[in-house]
């Protein structure tokens, strides 16, 4: 079974969000919408767009989004089939969170690392 297949997504907490938004955007280029972050497409080799995206993200200080990990970022690691990792992780001893979140943007489940940070594990719907 394949487990980690690639990176869906990068989120990190900033002491001021939406000043390290606008530099990121300013000095860097990166387009931050308003919800604080932005999609990468991904391309082929010749730049033409291709399935699947990259999430990137900047979250107040203050968000709770990455408890009960300990640390400032989340790293969002795209897999094939959540549910049959779950069941390994499980069977493994990993501290895996009770909650599977099933939505219009795919499955998502989340499990501790042994340092105390919360890795996101995203099965992408079909066709991304």
């Amino acid at each position: 079974m394949k487990r980690v297949t690639g990176i869906g997504g990068i989120f990190f907490k900033a002491n001021d969000a939406p000043a390290l938004q606008a530099w990121y955007k300013r000095h860097l280029g990166i387009d931050v919408q308003a919800w604080g972050g932005t999609a990468f497409t991904w391309t082929d080799g010749e730049g033409q767009p291709f399935a699947g995206t990259t999430i990137w993200s900047i979250a107040p200080a203050a968000s709770s989004q990455f408890e009960p990990g300990t640390a400032p970022f989340m790293i969002n690691y795209r897999v094939d089939d959540l549910h049959a990792l779950v069941a390994v992780l499980r069977e493994e001893g990993c501290n895996v969170l009770d909650e599977i979140d099933d939505s219009e943007y795919g499955k998502f489940a989340w499990v501790i690392d042994p340092e105390g940070n919360k890795v996101e594990l995203w099965q992408p719907p079909a066709g991304q």
